[in-house]
């Protein structure tokens, strides 16, 4: 395997066969993604488009854990803390952007979901053409319990879930199997884990339809799916606080444990995280949703919580934020509005 140049080797690349492979390469940091690895997946997409060799694209995590934790909101929180928040700009203008040139893409993408899919490594996956998920996946879109807000495109994927599902997806931050993530629309073939290296090997002989039809099969039943009936009845409510009551005035213990895990989360989040995801709904395309999470993600940095939600979650390790504001009643609509207001650098610009 070669790497781009200056990515140190946190991403690998190879023509294996008809594949253009690409290999996130952090397993210690479970794969998560820095700017130099977005930049170089970017540069990698714009070799292969009009390599003749490269039939499909593929996109794997290195170890055994999983393909991608997220973004390396670590060193985003070291940016901000050292007054250089035009970093995290850049990563999420490059990060924004290669999920869109993969939903875009001119040739097959496979993504091999297996293990931890959380966030960043749902963007680098889920908008490619062929979505591959096993026993082992956890799919989620843990944002607002790090006081931010599902972005990479997650909003205009769980805002077209069936029902509210996605709605219960983004305000719990709870990851989900591979059979609720097929059910959702976030994957489109279930392997068994055993099977990948066979997968990979079919793909690599470049018919990429006949490989996933062999080693596919059908997933088991989505638990998601089938609590849709009270999911859909609570979560198409009004406000979070709504919402919420709903949750706690239903029989079932997962709406319990619902209600109980969303009261954890960070207040401004969770009102931004459902106002997204409603406008999400009514944006016409991709890259419309992720200029709109653009907006979002940089408020987020300087108006919202993320800043104490990493150092809870990921530096102190307290897991003892202090959400300002603390309670949901405090986080007004004036609030929830800044956060969607044009950048002062100016817009990301992905859909015109």
């Amino acid at each position: 395997m070669t790497s781009q140049e200056n990515d140190e080797q946190q991403v690998l690349f190879e023509v294996w066969g008809a594949l253009g492979r690409i290999t996130l390469n952090r397993p210690k940091a479970l794969n998560s993604l820095t700017y130099d690895m977005v930049r170089a997946v970017l540069t990698a997409l714009d070799q292969w488009r009009t390599d003749d060799r490269v039939r499909a694209v593929l996109i794997e995590g290195a170890g055994e854990r999983g393909l991608c934790a997220g973004g390396d909101i670590r060193a985003m929180y070291d940016a901000i803390k050292a007054d250089e928040p035009e970093l995290t700009e850049t990563f999420w203008a490059a990060e924004y952007r290669m999920n869109a040139a993969l939903a875009r893409y001119p040739k097959p993408v496979v993504g091999i979901m297996d293990g931890i899919c959380m966030g960043g490594g749902v963007g680098i996956s889920a908008h490619g053409s062929h979505r591959v998920v096993t026993e082992r996946s956890k799919v989620g879109m843990p944002e607002v319990g790090i006081g931010f807000v599902p972005d990479v495109g997650g909003t205009h994927l769980l805002s077209r879930a069936p029902g509210e599902l996605g709605t219960h997806m983004a305000l719990t931050g709870a990851p989900v199997s591979g059979a609720d993530a097929v059910h959702c629309g976030l994957a489109d073939h279930y392997v068994a884990s055993d099977d990948l290296g066979e997968l990979i090997s079919a793909l690599g002989a470049g018919d990429v339809e006949a490989a996933l039809e062999k080693y596919s099969t059908t997933p088991p039943r989505s638990e998601l799916g089938e609590a849709r009936e009270w999911i859909d009845e609570v979560y198409a409510r009004d406000s979070v606080e709504e919402i919420l009551e709903g949750l706690r005035a239903r029989p079932e213990e997962a709406a319990q444990e619902a209600a109980r895990t969303i009261s954890t989360k960070s207040p401004t989040s969770l009102k931004v995280t459902l106002s997204a995801l409603r406008a999400a709904r009514g944006l016409g395309s991709l890259e419309e949703v992720l200029d709109q999470e653009y907006r979002v993600s940089l408020a987020c940095t300087h108006l919202g919580d993320f800043v104490e939600g990493v150092r809870a979650t990921l530096v102190d390790k307290d897991r003892d934020p202090s959400w300002s504001p603390a309670r949901l009643e405090d986080v007004d609509e004036q609030r929830v509005a800044a956060f969607f207001e044009r950048p002062t650098g100016g817009d990301l610009g992905l859909s015109g």
